[in-house]
């Protein structure tokens, strides 16, 4: 019998002043979670100073329970050190997962990249958000 390849994952990762972005491309899955679970430990214990680490999920095909262990890990690992995790522009079938499996609000809210360029433009623009009066509600005396 021949033994079937691997799937290919590839990991890319950037790193910025207490942020890092890893890119996730391929398939995440029970033979290459491990690649991303302990180049993630290596990361965290190089960089302390660490607060805020983004998952691109944007080129992940395939993701199998493993690879939904492996993110819970992470999340485990990332509150014990008081990092806010943030899985950005998750596939239609990841996100999926999330929500039927209830673990969606354990991680920051998503972020398609169009609204990550433009939140980066905003913070650079504007200083401050303005204030929202009190909702109105209409007059139910009718």
């Amino acid at each position: 019998m021949t033994p079937l390849p691997h799937s290919s994952f590839t990991l890319t990762v950037e790193a910025g002043p207490g942020t890092a972005h890893f890119t996730l491309t391929g398939e995440l899955d029970y033979d290459t979670c491990d690649q991303l679970l302990q180049r993630t430990d290596a990361f965290l214990t190089a960089h302390p100073e660490l607060r805020d680490l983004r998952l691109d999920c944007t080129e992940l095909r395939f993701c199998d329970s493993m690879g939904i262990s492996t993110l819970l890990m992470i999340h485990r690992k990332t509150t014990e050190q008081n990092i806010r995790l943030h899985l950005d522009s998750p596939p239609p079938f990841l996100e999926r997962i999330l929500n039927t499996t209830g673990i969606r609000q354990l991680f920051s809210p998503a972020q398609t990249s169009e609204q990550a360029e433009r939140t980066s433009s905003s913070q650079r623009t504007s200083l401050h958000t303005p204030r929202l009066g009190p909702a109105r509600t209409p007059d139910s005396s009718v």
